[in-house]
């Protein structure tokens, strides 16, 4: 009785992480750079979120059948959009240094 209430825990706590993992990273990319300050940023930030939901939209044509590799593309997509956004950041960090230096 004893190994079926600690196997039971041990899969509750294995299954809570598995689900928080799953919710982390079923994120998808946003829009979020300012087109008008960094139009080239903005512009390849969009071009990762048509690609992700072309790759959503194709998980679901083929009923998630993919041996997982579209998953992986769609988390590189969110990696991809969280540098440019830090790419954009950085570029407005320099330019408020360099105004401070005038």
């Amino acid at each position: 009785m004893f190994m079926t209430k600690k196997n039971l825990l041990v899969n509750a706590i294995l299954s809570a992480v598995v689900f928080c993992g799953t919710v982390t990273l079923a994120q998808d990319p946003v829009q979020d750079i300012s087109k008008s300050v960094h139009p080239n940023l903005a512009e390849a930030q969009r071009r990762v979120v048509e690609a992700n939901g072309y790759i959503a939209a194709s998980q679901k044509d083929n009923r998630y059948d993919m041996h997982g590799h579209a998953s992986k593309a769609r988390e590189l997509l969110v990696e991809v959009n969280q540098e440019l956004k830090a790419a954009a950041k950085d570029a407005d960090e320099a330019a408020a240094a360099n105004q401070r230096k005038k």
